[in-house]
Formats: structure tokens, sequence, C-alpha cells
């Protein structure tokens, strides 16, 4: 990427950010380039452009890389992920067929132990799944062919991964391959509905079928159908209506492409047919998310539209998919990781003392069956949606973030 291109992207509020404590140059001192080290770590905006040393991409050659390390006091993501993974420890796990926010979050909860090598947290995490390898507790199981319950594989398949018990992996894998049993004339499972939430549903299912199994029969079926939504569903701004009749930004909606295409390039080879494709869509993602971002650090519910409410859960997949970007290189991280670290600073002020995420819009369809096809109506419909605490939607993707922060850089 240029650095012309890199400076488009810079947020308006990250340049503004940097002029209220850096001086630029003085009065009738000439204008300078950004060019040598000393340059770049003089505390002077010597090309007058805003941004100043390490915050100018003319400096980004000379400067270090930018590391997630330096965390206010109590807002680490060892710290806040391990009160998140507590507070779904104290839920009871329910009794009727689990929701896939649930499950997304359990998922969250067992890498978050496994990076922190919380034993006794996977411990309890894995005794909790227990029952449900029962007769007493195979209702909570999902059972229809749809994509939103078929993620549940993906606990038990981080469970096998975890403990190696073939238990585990068999039943996870059964998730995996049903989902495959009729797929269409195009190969794409026949649970496709071209909603942008299967672009995470699918793909992290198959995703985890790939990283317990090694088998790349995984991969393809999950790059397959991420190449063919990309093809289908990306607008030319980077971003995703929720479906082609529900024509808006709806913020976690595109949370959950960004989450599921940041789990597919993780394990995605570089030479495999559909990476280009998929990466090209992914970063044309992140640079539109990026130039929303709002000044707090956050994201709104509708993401283009300034009148809109911040929304805590899309807020947090953003997050994700950002963070998992740096840490893989397939971002700047001189860029993106300030904007990773503002967001999550910003997340950490929404939870509560029990680790419930506030704000977080609650499960919401597609707006054309509410409201008909009017875009004011569409728009109002998501400006209007109730907002949760504590809601499995925004308490998976904080730990899915303090995940990715907490792993190493590639």
């Amino acid at each position: 990427m240029s650095l012309h291109r890199i400076r488009s992207l810079l947020p308006a509020a990250h340049i503004a950010a940097t002029l209220l404590w850096i001086p630029a140059c003085q009065e009738g001192e000439e204008e300078a380039p950004e060019d040598s080290p000393q340059a770049c770590a003089d505390e002077v905006d010597n090309d007058r452009d805003g941004a100043v040393d390490c915050l100018d991409p003319d400096c980004f050659g000379f400067c270090p890389e930018f590391e997630f390390t330096a965390w206010p006091p109590g807002q680490s993501p060892a710290e806040i992920g391990k009160v998140v993974a507590e507070n779904l420890t104290g839920r009871s796990v329910g009794t009727g067929e689990m929701h896939y926010a649930q499950a997304c979050t359990w998922y969250g909860a067992l890498t978050l132990a496994a990076l922190t090598q919380d034993t006794d947290l996977t411990s309890r995490l894995v005794t909790r799944f227990d029952p449900l390898l029962t007769a007493e507790g195979e209702g909570v199981i999902p059972t229809r062919a749809h994509v939103d319950d078929r993620i549940f594989g993906i606990i038990p398949l981080e469970i096998y991964l975890q403990t190696q018990d073939q238990t585990y992996l068999d039943m996870g894998i059964e998730f995996a391959d049903v989902q495959w049993a009729m797929p269409d004339e195009n190969g794409l499972t026949s649970e496709a509905r071209f909603w942008i939430d299967d672009m995470y549903m699918i793909t992290s299912l198959q995703v985890q079928a790939f990283r317990a199994t090694r088998d790349p029969v995984y991969l393809d079926r999950a790059a397959l159908t991420l190449h063919a939504y990309l093809d289908q569903l990306q607008e030319p701004t980077g971003l995703f209506f929720h479906t082609k009749r529900s024509r808006v930004y709806w913020g976690r909606g595109n949370g959950w492409v960004a989450a599921g295409l940041a789990e597919l390039l993780s394990e995605l080879d570089p030479g495999h047919p559909s990476h280009a494709r998929i990466l090209a869509g992914y970063h044309q993602m992140m640079e539109a998310l990026l130039a929303h971002q709002t000044e707090e650090g956050l994201w709104r519910q509708i993401i283009d539209d300034e009148e809109a409410w911040i929304e805590t859960s899309g807020s947090a997949m953003f997050a994700f998919a950002m963070a998992t970007g740096v840490q893989h290189r397939w971002l700047e991280s001189r860029l993106y990781g300030p904007a990773v670290q503002k967001a999550w600073i910003a997340l950490t002020g929404y939870l509560d003392a029990s680790g419930n995420l506030t704000d977080v819009c609650i499960g919401t369809g597609e707006a054309v069956n509410e409201v008909g096809i009017s875009r004011e109506a569409q728009r109002q419909y998501y400006l209007d949606r109730p907002r949760n605490k504590g809601d499995y939607h925004g308490q998976a993707p904080m730990l899915w973030t303090a995940s990715a922060l907490l792993r190493p850089r590639i």
C-alpha cells in the first residue's frame, strides 16, 4: 500500500489527537520531510501534515512496529478476558437448544483460557460441556439444518484441540460434515442464504474442523463460501448490506463478515486459489472500517450513519478482525495497531463490574421482513433496535478480541 493511500486512511480523530499534544513547526521554521530516524523522533510535525513522528506514515520505516503491550491498569486483554470468561461460567447452560451466541462465547472463553494457561478455567469450561454428552443433556444440542445451529460444533472441536479426546472430535466433525451433506450446483452448502451473518457461521465451523483434522477439504469449503459471498455481497465501499433486500450497513452484520474473514485467513495458505480474492476483500473492508472509526474508538449501529448510536458487539468484532490482521502482518501495525488499542480500551469502558458488555444490539433479522423496502424505514428499523447488557452477542467478540491481542505476532 502506498504512503499516500495509508495517509488517506488515517481517521481525522487520529490526526487531531496528535495535534493536541505535539507541536508543529514553529512559525518561521521551514517545512521539512519526515525521512530520517532523527526527524521521526523529534516530537515535531516537520512536514506539517498533521501526523507526528511514528504516527506519520512517512516515518513507518524508521519506527518500531506497534505492539499490544501497554494497557491501562485493569484493562489488559488477560484481565478483562478473565472477567468476561468467568461471567460465562457463572451462567446456566440452559435446557433448550443452545443459541449460537452462547456457542461463540464458549469458544472464545476456551481460547482465552488456553492462551493465558489458565488450566482451572479450561477444566471448568470442559466440565460444563460434559452433561451435553448424556441423554439428559442432549436436548441442549441444536438440531436444525441451519448455519446458526451448526456453529455449535466449534465448542467440541476447540475442546478436542485442547484435550485430544476423540469424543469431542467426533461430535464436532459431524456438525461440519453434515453441513455439506447436500451441496448445491456451485459446491456451496445448501444452508447458504447469502446473509452476511453466514460469513462467520459457516466459515468458523469449517475452519475449526480444519484445525482439528488438518484436512484441507474444510478450508476449501470455507474459502469457496467466502469467495462467493464477497463476489455477490461486498459493496464498492468495502462494506456489506445486511442482506440483498435490507440495504443498510448494519454494524454487527458487518462484524460477522470481518470476523469470518479473519478466521479463514489465519489458516488459509497464500497459495490457495481463493486467498488473493479473500485477502483483497478483507483489506477493502478494513480500510472502510478504519475510515468510519469514531473519535471514541468504536463503531456505530449503522456504520456510515453519524446519527446512529455506538454499538459494542460489532465494534468488538471489528477490533478482533483488525487485531488478527496486525498479528498476522496483513495490516500495517503502525496504522491499525493504535486503532485496535483505542477500540479495546473504549470497549472495556462499556463493561460493568460483572463483565457484562452494555449497548449490545439485540438479535436482528433482516429489515425488509419487518418494514418493507423503504430505505428510510429500514434505516429507522436498525436505529430503533433495543440494546441489551450481557447479551452473548457482545460477550463472545470481547473474548475473541482478548484472545487475538494475546496471540504472538507471526
